[in-house]
């Protein structure tokens, strides 16, 4: 399948988004990041614009895209749900932490919220995708593959940020150490069932695909087989394994210098790799028509 890069964009750039108001939100329920908050809200809306201004440039008639409004069974539905949800809770919480007595202070409930509306909205940017005319999209991995990502990016990002703001980045370490490695164990589970997914497909005997008669057939083996190297390379052991190592290394020397450091790495190691997959995630998507 084509790369489509706009989608590819968006995925990751709302992931990003989900990960740093997701651990905005951890940092609230320890009182910790107060000077932070307010920015961090700001930064996770504008990666989620970001990303929703790429999708336009997927889109030949943009203004197309309210025709799918009308079912709330379409996928794009759901995620217009999502997305408006996340925006509206980002406001409030940024609007919370302003009217703070200290900038910073919120309601525990809201924390929770900001960590719940997180985890849906990649969630549901992700079931999108899922069809079973695609094997190598139709699972349940593929879901936690975009939380995944949330979660190697999201504590990376905001412990940059919270190390330039001057603020004690040390509250974030454990949750960042765990979040990369529960990202690190999507990203290979998913690498894992994209390796497998060849064995969905048994080739038939035709040697043209009769609504594209000058068009080859694609060995699905091959196609899956020749994404191996960004797969296991770029996604898994520069996405997946730098972060949570970056983040192990800079939780034990502590001090604002180790975390910008070793944030900054893990947040862009985890962004190459999360384009990496997505870019796998395509080049597997082949359609079951004359292989299944």
């Amino acid at each position: 399948m084509e790369l489509q890069w706009p989608l590819i964009l968006f995925t990751t750039l709302a992931a990003w988004a989900c990960g740093v108001f997701g651990a905005q939100g951890v940092l609230a329920l320890k009182g910790a990041g107060k000077k932070s908050q307010q920015l961090l809200a700001v930064l996770s809306c504008v990666l989620l614009a970001a990303g929703g201004i790429a999708v336009f440039f997927h889109l030949q008639h943009w203004e197309r895209i309210f025709n799918g409004f009308g079912r709330i069974t379409s996928g794009i539905t759901q995620e217009l749900i999502a997305i408006v949800a996340f925006v509206v809770i980002a406001v409030a919480y940024f609007a919370a932490a302003r009217k703070s007595s200290d900038g910073g202070t919120l309601p525990k409930w809201m924390a929770v919220l900001a960590i719940v509306i997180s985890v849906v909205l990649a969630a549901v940017c992700a079931h999108s995708y899922m069809m079973p005319a695609r094997p190598a999209w139709n699972s349940v991995l593929e879901v936690l593959s975009i939380v995944g990502a949330a979660c190697l990016l999201g504590p990376a990002t905001v412990a940059v940020v919270l190390a330039a703001k001057g603020e004690d980045a040390a509250e974030l370490g454990v949750p960042a150490v765990v979040g990369s490695i529960i990202g690190a164990v999507c990203t290979a589970a998913y690498a894992a069932y994209v390796q497998m997914s060849a064995g969905s497909f048994a080739q038939v005997g035709y040697y043209f695909d009769p609504t594209h008669p000058t068009k080859a057939m694609v060995d699905a083996g091959a196609a899956i087989g020749d994404q191996a190297a960004l797969l296991w390379l770029g996604a898994v052991v520069v996405g997946a394994i730098v972060p949570p190592v970056c983040s192990f290394l800079a939780k034990k020397k502590g001090g604002a210098a180790s975390w910008k450091l070793f944030g900054a790495v893990a947040a862009v190691a985890a962004l190459a790799g999360a384009i990496c997959l997505r870019v796998t995630f395509y080049g597997a998507g082949l359609s079951v028509f004359m292989f299944y």
